[in-house]
């Protein structure tokens, strides 16, 4: 049983506590790689949207456009995806990003070993993180889970193997939290303020 399945369909809680107070050059626990990503994504300051079906997913974005009053904000898009597959949602998207305060996104891979979004050229184009706004709505699947960077960068390599995309990066730092503020490594980065809706597709 998945962490989904525990925290939308009941279940024992599992190892929370000492995935968590683990240094982070101790091995992994033998915990899922949906877990792993789930606990480590939190830690990192991002928030998690789980969604069993498209309806779902677009109910979520509804919400999040309330909460943050995004209304008439249009939403920057270098994926042409999804404008087409979000066209009936009335929403409104731009090609220039300062036009926007979102920007919203597909992703490659969802990494379980540090909870981070493995994005390239295909996602970015060629701009770095920090030409992006800091509102970031990620649009992936379950089927996008890996357990590490490497087992992602295979997973692109085999995919584009006629041509790699360019600007391979992760976004890992979401925002600030207690646990991540006196992280030396999101010094200099450019911190984001993420959500993440996740499609199962499993």
């Amino acid at each position: 049983m998945g962490l989904f399945d525990k925290l939308f369909g009941g279940g024992k809680k599992v190892s929370k506590e000492t995935t968590e107070t683990r240094g982070v050059h101790m091995p992994d626990l033998n915990i899922p790689v949906d877990e792993k990503f789930t606990i480590h994504f939190k830690k990192n300051g991002g928030k998690f949207l789980y969604c069993d079906s498209f309806r779902e997913i677009t109910d979520a974005l509804k919400n999040i456009i309330d909460e943050n009053g995004w209304q008439e904000n249009p939403f920057f898009i270098l994926d042409p995806r999804l404008e087409g597959k979000f066209s009936k949602q009335n929403l409104s998207f731009t090609d220039k990003a300062e036009n926007s305060e979102i920007f919203f996104t597909t992703c490659e891979h969802l990494v379980a070993q540090n909870g981070s979004i493995l994005v390239c050229s295909n996602q970015l184009n060629e701009k770095k993180l920090n030409e992006v706004p800091d509102n970031v709505i990620v649009f992936a699947t379950t089927s996008q889970l890996v357990p590490t960077i490497g087992e992602g960068l295979k997973k692109i390599k085999k995919k584009y193997k006629n041509g790699i995309p360019a600007n391979i990066t992760t976004i890992k730092h979401f925002q600030s939290t207690e646990e991540n503020a006196d992280d030396f490594l999101t010094y200099g980065s450019s911190s984001k303020h993420l959500y993440l809706l996740l499609l199962e597709d499993l």
